[in-house]
């Protein structure tokens, strides 16, 4: 560890991240839900979603494109689907209330859906989809960001990045979790090296010419690279049409940014959706268990979501290393 670095126990970042929102016009509530989740991101090793937000998100709460205040509302639409206003808050607030209804829903049903609408970014999506898995239950996630890659052989941004996770249960172990940017790397790594004015490896985005560059400003203000090129442009229109479509959110093409305090709402869309792994008879757990132990045992091989676990208990062990000059940016918010 460096001198510029320090150890912060995770309840001292939890501390740093609501005050600041409090400070930033941010009621407690819905500070403490942010908090919890960008706490979970630096937990996964996902600093591009966690400490490093906490600036971008308190100028958009203290200038009034978040609502600080607002209060989610869920409406059942049928006996396994919800709607969930975020109404143009945070969206953390919105996808706990989701969290919270669909266990029941879909153990009742098998299958239930949550739509977000009104919403925000969602910080790290493979987060949302454990918390399902840990109450024994399959999660997928789908969610729409303000447009940042153009359709296959277009140059114009018209989809987001567009993140799907997906996470299941595995007995005596932890979930197999999927989480994927459909860019070949999710935004907030061109965020994260942009605040520490540091290069990005090309092959990561274009400039506003169409042009690959390795300087974050210029990707910021160009496009992502699609992850598998064509194939990732259409599964980022299928992200659209069910996180936004389907739920009455913007498009990424009619949404503000994440990452400024300028222009109205970004009024963005996320989807849940929760499965009952009994639905189809007791068999699916123990299957899951032979896949994750198989491709455990394989030379080489890690199952998907089990280093993030690993990062998380070390990091509630030891705590979270965090750059000491954030830290002091972050105490300085509102004051």
């Amino acid at each position: 560890m460096t001198a510029e670095t320090k150890r912060l126990p995770t309840a001292d970042v939890h501390a740093l991240i609501r005050s600041a929102l409090e400070r930033s016009n941010v009621s407690t509530g819905n500070a403490g839900s942010v908090a919890n989740a960008l706490l979970a991101a630096e937990l996964t090793g996902q600093s591009g979603h966690g400490l490093r937000r906490v600036a971008s998100y308190s100028a958009q709460a203290a200038r009034g494109k978040v609502d600080g205040h607002a209060h989610p509302h869920l409406e059942p639409k049928k006996p396994g689907a919800a709607l969930v206003d975020a109404a143009n808050g945070f969206a953390y607030p919105a996808l706990d209330l989701a969290l919270d209804w669909l266990p029941q829903a879909a153990r009742s049903q098998g299958i239930a859906i949550a739509g977000i609408t009104r919403s925000h970014h969602c910080g790290v999506a493979g987060v949302i989809v454990e918390a399902m898995a840990e109450q024994g239950l399959i999660g997928l996630l789908f969610a729409n960001t303000p447009a940042a890659m153009a359709p296959w052989g277009a140059s114009k941004a018209i989809l987001g990045t567009n993140p799907i996770a997906f996470a299941v249960p595995v007995p005596g172990s932890d979930p197999i979790t999927i989480d994927i940017s459909l860019s070949k790397v999710a935004r907030g790594k061109v965020m994260a090296a942009r605040q520490q004015k540091q290069p990005i490896p090309e092959g990561w985005a274009l400039d506003s010419k169409g042009q690959p560059t390795t300087d974050p400003e210029a990707a910021i203000n160009g496009t992502m690279a699609p992850m598998g090129d064509a194939k990732g442009t259409v599964l980022a229109l299928m992200v659209e049409l069910l996180s936004a479509g389907l739920t009455g959110a913007h498009y990424s093409f009619e949404q503000s940014s994440f990452l400024n305090a300028d222009g109205p709402p970004p009024g963005s869309g996320q989807t849940l959706i929760a499965i009952d792994p009994a639905a189809f008879g007791a068999h699916a757990l123990p299957r899951f268990a032979v896949m994750a132990d198989m491709i455990a045992q394989m030379d080489g091989a890690r199952v998907p979501g089990h280093r993030r676990q690993t990062l998380k208990r070390e990091y509630q062990s030891s705590g979270i290393v965090v750059d000491v000059n954030l830290i002091a940016d972050i105490e300085a918010i509102g004051r």
